[in-house]
């Protein structure tokens, strides 16, 4: 029997209770699981594909997750130094870039910008801030006991319950299916597909998407010479799931550096004043790297890896990355993409539902 709308309502919002009450308690307990279950929840189809071929579950997991860990070792040790030598040259940095922004609108607008104006003085305390507090952050995520115990917990307990997600996720997805009430069972399926259609779409392929092309910017900018290329790659293709956000982002960083780096004028090279012309080659090679970025995201891997629509508008997924990350931190913007989909899901549920109950309406009071 169908419980009536008000029960239904009750349940839904004791449930969404209970989900905020343990992020908002729990968020860094369960932060390992939720990485667990998310890498187990993209890896299922490829385990699903292998036992099409004919390989148990045991083994298919088995491989997968082996091949999972060899590419994170390998990318460790041979990415990660060097993003964090990069990140830490980019704050160091800061101040020199700040400073010739500032030299250069001194020579061109010297009545915007005199010795006593605010604009002056933000620019040179902007350089500095950044390097005060990104090195101080940099340091503290490498120097603290607590944020290094962390770090081995996350790389021990995520494998494990990855692992053992990926094994059961058949059961388990099987278990919760006897579990529905069987009224509502039809409906539930339902809407548990649209949700996963969504995340597939959204997680699957924009994951896909932004490693593609972070990994893209990042070659292509080290190749034509940029110093920071390989961080700038990796921020252009960690914000790409917001459309033309992470070329504008990365494109912005990219051209503010490589006119820093490239532009002419009179530098110190070996403790002497040398002339040096502006290399507007590589500036525009910069520039032409972010649209052939965005040509081929656009036209290539976005239709081809996500889709026409995923039913998350960049608006609501910026909102729900923003409060989820505010109230929950990390884990908050962890599990904003899946409550949002869902949400979503929901509120086209409910809508259509609505409107359909209308039209029955109208349509009986015609008769």
């Amino acid at each position: 029997m169908a419980l009536p709308i008000e029960q239904q309502a009750k349940y839904w919002g004791i449930a969404a209770a209970v989900v905020f009450a343990i992020l908002w308690f729990l968020g860094d307990v369960i932060l390992p699981f939720v990485l667990g279950s998310a890498i187990a929840y993209c890896l299922d189809p490829l385990a699903d594909r292998l036992e099409k071929l004919g390989v148990s579950r045991v083994l298919a997991t088995v491989t997968i997750t082996i091949v999972a860990i060899l590419i994170f070792c390998l990318s460790f040790l041979l990415i990660i130094p060097s993003l964090l030598e990069q990140a830490g040259l980019l704050v160091n940095t800061a101040p020199d870039v700040f400073e010739r922004l500032r030299v250069a609108l001194t020579e061109r607008f010297p009545s915007l910008i005199d010795d006593q104006s605010v604009m002056r003085k933000q620019l040179s305390s902007i350089g500095e801030a950044i390097q005060a507090k990104g090195g101080a952050l940099v340091e503290g995520l490498l120097t603290s006991a607590k944020g290094l115990i962390n770090i081995l917990v996350l790389l021990v307990l995520v494998p494990v319950v990855a692992f053992y997600l990926l094994l059961d996720w058949d059961n388990m997805t099987a278990r919760v299916d006897e579990l529905l009430p069987r009224d509502h069972a039809p409906t539930i399926r339902r809407l548990a597909g649209d949700i996963d259609a969504t995340l597939a779409s959204f997680i699957r392929g924009m994951g896909t998407v932004c490693l593609v092309l972070g990994a893209y910017y990042a070659v292509a900018l080290m190749t034509v010479g940029l110093q920071f290329g390989l961080i700038v790659g990796f921020i252009a293709g960690l914000v790409t799931f917001i459309p033309y956000v992470g070329a504008l982002v990365g494109g912005i960083l990219a051209i503010g550096l490589a006119l820093f780096q490239f532009w002419g004028g009179t530098q110190m090279i070996d403790g002497t004043s040398v002339e040096v012309a502006t290399d507007w080659f590589r500036i525009g090679a910069v520039g032409v790297i972010f649209v052939i970025g965005q040509v081929v995201e656009g036209n290539v891997l976005t239709p081809k890896l996500v889709g026409k629509s995923v039913g998350l508008h960049p608006v609501w997924l910026i909102f729900a990355l923003s409060v989820f990350g505010s109230i929950f931190g990390f884990v908050g913007m962890l599990v904003a993409v899946p409550l949002a989909a869902m949400i979503g899901v929901l509120v086209r549920f409910g809508f259509e539902q609505y409107t359909d109950g209308r039209l029955y309406r109208g349509l009986d009071k015609q008769d």
